[in-house]
């Protein structure tokens, strides 16, 4: 059997007008439902996100407190190195002259004796003010200082044996002789002025940076 629709065609048009905007409106709200649901994650992960950039921030400060904390220990670590090494620069190339005065009683001849001596160091960086440079020579040519001599003794002979004696002493090279003049004619007795120059073997071991000071 066959169903035949009586109601007007206008009403049916209605109905299925009904049903359309029904469905339509149904489709907009579950897309806003879906658009909500999208923002309420996105907030709470943006949330989440400033929590962390501000945790890192408290973290950062407290760093910087620490740090800011520690700073006057590494200032007084630099202010000790700095004065470590002024230190070290004071005893650079030192001479031990009491062992230089013994040195000078064993070598020296018996018939000579001294009328003066006089050691001089060459300045280093800590008494000039500059940075101490390291040369290119070594211990046995390195000159730091000289030290000169004025005395007396019996024939050229003995100032010979003198100058030998002299370079025999380590870190002791170039001895000369600046003058001899004889006292009386055919006296054998002279006058005499000399010097040698002084390398770093003359110095103390201190003095070459062998042992702290």
């Amino acid at each position: 059997m066959s169903q035949v629709n009586l109601l007007p065609p206008e009403l049916r048009q209605r109905q299925v007008s009904r049903r359309l905007t029904s469905l339509i409106v149904a489709a907009g709200l579950a897309v806003l439902a879906l658009i909500g649901g999208f923002y309420f994650l996105q907030t709470q992960r943006l949330s989440d996100a400033q929590g962390d950039v501000e945790a890192q921030q408290a973290r950062n400060a407290d760093l910087t407190a620490q740090i800011s904390e520690l700073q006057q220990y590494a200032d007084l670590q630099a202010e000790l190195r700095a004065k470590e090494a002024l230190v070290a620069g004071l005893y650079v190339n030192e001479v031990s002259w009491s062992g230089a005065l013994l040195d000078v009683s064993r070598v020296i001849p018996d018939a000579s004796y001294l009328q003066n001596l006089t050691g001089q160091l060459t300045a280093t960086g800590a008494l000039t003010g500059e940075v101490p440079t390291t040369t290119c020579g070594t211990p046995e040519t390195t000159l730091i200082g000289n030290m000169t001599f004025s005395g007396v003794a019996q024939g050229t002979e003995t100032i010979a044996d003198w100058l030998v004696r002299l370079e025999q002493v380590k870190g002791w090279v170039n001895a000369w002789v600046s003058s001899a003049q004889e006292n009386g004619p055919f006296s054998q007795i002279y006058t005499f002025s000399n010097g040698l120059d002084l390398t770093q073997e003359a110095a103390t071991e201190r003095g070459q940076g062998q042992v702290s000071p």
